[in-house]
């Protein structure tokens, strides 16, 4: 893809974020289409985003488990950016028609008291650079369309990664925890959603530590120039399958003696 081609999709991007209509995939207009077509497409989306008033808080990471990879036939986990209207109240109301298809997931979140990036960027170095974590949801939609309705393709990496890896929102728990106080591989959470328990699963789940997946992304930023700031709030990946939201969803989290979390969609 060219830059002005990069630059035209992330306009379609944008427009069917504001319009609530999504775009068709960027993957079969695009046969040819690389993950650093993606990111590329994904950053002129942020940059719109930027010049109508947003600012960046932090770094979504995805696709950190080993099912969600298989399901798309990848290797790797996949990044977004976080914008300040996406952080919403714990115990708070998602306004109707604020998204297309929302989903959530369960995840630990980390909060960065100090920068954060390079290739050779080591474990201890992301637990000293992390200021707390904490229980975390975060709210997927999509602006691209899951399938195509003509060809029954379905969307694939490049096209996900494009539309700011599927990031919409997020809320925290109240609860923080220092980085080293536990193993976030034993923390646990039960998702319900209406009462009814829909996804369990355990921080294991995300590359068999959420530590980890913090410094995928430090070493992966490196290759890009770019660095997790201070105060950055960083989502290590869900360790649950998506769950559906429709209109009059209550979501509750429950992550035990970590915390809880809990969104309402209007």
């Amino acid at each position: 893809m060219t830059p002005d081609q990069h630059r035209d999709a992330a306009e379609m991007l944008f427009q069917a974020e504001r319009t609530g209509r999504q775009c068709g995939l960027l993957s079969l207009a695009n046969p040819g289409m690389t993950l650093n077509d993606a990111y590329a497409v994904q950053k002129q989306l942020v940059a719109l985003k930027l010049a109508a008033g947003r600012h960046k808080i932090g770094w979504k990471i995805g696709l950190t488990s080993r099912a969600m990879q298989d399901a798309l036939k990848i290797e790797t986990p996949d990044s977004g950016v976080l914008m300040d209207d996406m952080l919403f109240e714990n115990g708070g109301t998602v306004p109707a028609g604020r998204f297309i298809q929302p989903r959530v997931e369960a995840e630990i979140a980390f909060v960065m008291k100090s920068p954060l990036a390079g290739a050779n960027c080591t474990r201890d170095e992301v637990l000293a650079a992390t200021e707390c974590v904490a229980p975390s949801v975060e709210i997927l939609d999509t602006r691209i369309q899951r399938v195509d309705p003509e060809t029954g393709q379905a969307r694939v990496i490049t096209d996900t990664i494009s539309d700011n890896a599927a990031n919409a929102g997020l809320v925290l728990g109240d609860e923080r925890h220092p980085s080293d106080a536990q193993d976030l591989r034993w923390v646990a959470a039960i998702v319900s959603r209406d009462s009814i328990v829909e996804e369990t699963g355990l921080g294991a789940g995300v590359l068999n530590d959420p530590v980890t997946s913090v410094l995928w992304l430090a070493r992966r930023m490196a290759e890009y120039g770019q660095v997790i700031e201070a105060g950055d709030i960083v989502l290590s990946g869900s360790f649950i399958r998506p769950i559906e939201c429709p209109p009059g969803s209550r979501i509750e989290a429950d992550f035990g003696s970590f915390g809880s979390v809990n969104v309402n969609f209007a």
